[in-house]
């Protein structure tokens, strides 16, 4: 396992014990982050209106489309230590 990886994962584990809960705007780059960089672009399609939660977490994912999965995990590991 790569040094980026584990301390990739390390950052997934320390997202759960944050100090307190980051507003939904970070959430949601945290999720979109976490995706990209553990699964790559997105794929599917948009979820329907009516499914805003869904929507905007598609969004959000779909926005990093084309940033390399080493990229978007090192984003997320520094956003997460931010936060702590």
């Amino acid at each position: 396992m790569s040094d980026l990886n584990s301390r990739f994962l390390q950052a997934v584990a320390d997202s759960k014990q944050l100090p307190e809960r980051p507003d939904n705007m970070t959430l949601l780059r945290i999720y979109a982050l976490y995706k990209q960089g553990s699964e790559g672009d997105v794929q599917g399609e948009r979820p329907g209106f009516a499914d805003f939660v869904g929507r905007a977490k598609f969004d959000a994912w779909s926005a990093l489309q084309g940033t390399a999965p080493a990229e978007a995990q090192q984003l997320y590991i520094d956003l997460i230590e931010s936060l702590k």
